[in-house]
């Protein structure tokens, strides 16, 4: 059986893919060569820029299938019976170090998700932990250069770590989850995915009702100390990576069963905390959670660059039946996201076959053309301006989700406060639902963080945070950092 023959990009064969044309035997080499100039321009641009957060992140293919009926909330076509079944595509991610960090790190964990339903792609963007560390997108970019590496020193800092929360007391619930038993996951499928966010259910009477996910693994929570997590970064600094590729070969499929809090549209008002404040969550007790199907990872991706890192998520991916919320970090990463892929990928990476409409009849049907790596021709003669007369795609003048009421004037608002609206109170709430050993080993992780700060100013501000979520939480972590300290 003869082998299929070698070509370069423009469909020529190579006659020699082993030895560089040369001016002789031993000389210099010549112009010529296309495979030899092809060969290595080509690959001084096969990687694209990273993501400037979530760089670090493995995925895989799966189906979410509906297992309890929700058409009392929501319209989407996808939610419309039991036993529907969409295929997925799940990001999972760490946020703050580079493509070359290791898994088991503490950290945040993105879950990223996008459903190929027939109406579109949804893509639901979250993390493992159902709140966040700041409320205003205006603070994302410092949040995250106070996090990453030092532009001086080239590692993190701690004082720009702490010192950042230090300015910012809403971060306090956040860095009680980071800091705790949760915050190195084992693997991904040992942790849960949230949407985080607040979103908009409307139903098909045009009612509206304000949701959060809550992706449960059903493999279990498991999570790694400190320690354990050093040790396995010096064995497999791939480890997160290692165990979803193998798991997934295996044929041993990871799942979580998703479940939401629905909030009527009209109870957010008055409702004790903010409902679309990132940093706070709604308790069970005032809205339980009502379970509506369930995801499974089942395919790897054939190629991790092509489908992995150039997958694009963006949370302003809706369909009918689900919209925004007043959630101002939702409203700030509707943009942000996707000119984060337009940067990177291109304007045109939604054709990319993983972020393609795969499920919608015919693919998309837009007037978008041309641009940089333009796929897509949309046929010859075909207009490129709507509305026309020449039969292209028209609007439905059906909303994808229910107007959100608003009121005032224009400025720079703070958010409104509701009764229990303070920095602390959730995360005094989340350290007395800890057991000794949970608040001893979340003292120990912020003190071996918080001691580390130069400055005693920065050091008493964080302390202050902590005294103010529980009074004993301040005075463990304040007689922890000072023996540290002290050593």
């Amino acid at each position: 059986m003869s082998k299929r023959v070698l070509t370069t990009e423009s469909g020529a064969p190579v006659a020699d893919n082993q030895n560089s044309a040369s001016a002789g035997v031993g000389g210099p080499l010549l112009l010529q060569d296309q495979q030899l100039l092809e060969k290595l321009a080509r690959f001084n641009r096969e990687r694209i820029p990273e993501r400037v957060v979530h760089a670090r992140g493995s995925g895989a293919y799966g189906h979410f299938e509906v297992t309890d009926d929700v058409t009392g909330f929501t319209h989407a076509d996808f939610l419309s019976e039991i036993g529907k079944r969409t295929e997925v595509f799940l990001r999972f991610s760490t946020v703050a170090d580079s493509l070359g960090g290791a898994d088991a790190v503490r950290d945040p964990r993105g879950f990223a998700l996008k459903f190929y339903t027939e109406e579109g792609n949804y893509d639901l963007v979250g993390n493992n932990t159902p709140v966040f560390f700041i409320k205003d997108p205006i603070k994302f970019p410092d949040f995250i250069h106070s996090q990453k590496r030092d532009p001086f020193t080239g590692k993190q800092e701690p004082d720009n770590v702490w010192d950042f929360w230090a300015h910012a007391p809403e971060a306090t619930h956040q860095v009680t989850w980071l800091m705790g038993d949760r915050g190195i996951p084992a693997s991904y499928r040992h942790m849960n995915g949230y949407g985080s966010h607040t979103y908009q259910w409307t139903n098909a009477s045009g009612e509206a009702f304000f949701v959060k996910y809550h992706f449960k693994t059903n493999q279990g929570i498991r999570s790694l100390s400190g320690e354990q997590a050093a040790e396995l970064v010096g064995k497999d600094a791939n480890s997160h990576q290692t165990d979803l590729l193998q798991a997934i070969e295996r044929g041993v499929h990871p799942s979580w069963t998703l479940y939401v809090q629905i909030m009527p549209a009209a109870e957010a008002a008055d409702y004790r905390f903010n409902p679309f404040d990132l940093t706070k969550i709604w308790p069970h007790k005032d809205y339980p959670l009502q379970r509506v199907g369930r995801l499974v990872l089942d395919r790897n991706p054939d190629n991790v660059f092509a489908e992995v890192e150039q997958a694009a998520f963006s949370p302003n991916n809706f369909v009918p039946g689900i919209g925004p919320s007043p959630d101002k970090m939702l409203q700030g990463r509707l943009f942000a996201y996707a000119d984060a892929h337009r940067y990177r990928l291109g304007v045109n990476h939604t054709q990319l076959a993983v972020n393609a409409p795969k499920a919608v009849p015919g693919g998309a049907q837009n007037y978008g053309r041309d641009g940089f790596m333009a796929a897509n021709g949309q046929g010859r003669g075909a207009k490129n301006y709507e509305p026309n007369s020449y039969d292209g795609p028209a609007e439905t003048g059906r909303p994808l989700s229910a107007p959100l009421a608003v009121s005032g004037y224009t400025g720079n608002h703070t958010a409104p406060l509701h009764t229990k609206d303070d920095d602390f109170f959730q995360a005094g709430e989340l350290y007395r639902l800890m057991s000794e050993e949970e608040k001893s080993r979340l003292v120990a992780n912020i003190a071996g963080g918080l001691s580390q700060v130069s400055r005693d100013d920065v050091i008493e501000k964080n302390l202050a945070h902590f005294h103010a979520a529980d009074p004993e939480y301040g005075k463990r972590v304040e007689e922890a950092v000072r023996a540290l300290r002290e050593d």
